[in-house]
């Protein structure tokens, strides 16, 4: 599972490197998790190195669960980096997941031309090792983190 996990993390950086020759180019990456379960965890959000957010420290009732790449279409999280968060989602490593990339790419060339890709993958299965978490609702619980 892995290899899965790393494979996909290849495929969406793939997905955001462009040509040489482009002047301009706009990358929008929707990285979305179905299927999964619904949990609700506690955590610290933090930054990715892609630009993206992970959700570290992150517990349940039961405890720790480790960290979870997040999930979410709303831009909210760019205003919790550092903060302590109750988030209720679908986790894609807890039970039949899938989780499903696309990306589109806008690119205008030194010539004028402009050219448009979609890229579309899914990964489903019984995705353990694959901890990403399809963030439905966020509630800041502490301005702080340990």
């Amino acid at each position: 599972m892995h290899k899965l996990g790393y494979a996909l993390i290849a495929v969406v950086a793939a997905c955001s490197l462009g040509a040489a020759q482009d002047l301009e180019k706009k990358t929008q990456t929707k990285l979305s998790v179905e299927d999964g379960r619904d949990i609700t965890v506690t955590g610290c959000v933090e930054r990715n190195v892609d630009g993206g957010y992970m959700l570290t420290h992150a517990a349940n009732k039961s405890g720790m669960l480790g960290s979870y790449v997040l999930a979410s279409e709303d831009d909210d999280l760019k205003d919790r980096v550092g903060d302590r968060v109750e988030i209720k989602g679908k986790a894609a490593d807890q039970g039949d997941g899938r989780i499903k990339v696309e990306t589109k790419n806008e690119s205008k060339a030194a010539d004028g031309d402009k050219k448009k890709t979609t890229t579309k993958s899914e990964v489903k299965g019984d995705l353990s090792g694959l901890p990403f978490l399809g963030v439905n609702s966020v509630k800041t619980i502490a301005k702080v983190c340990p």
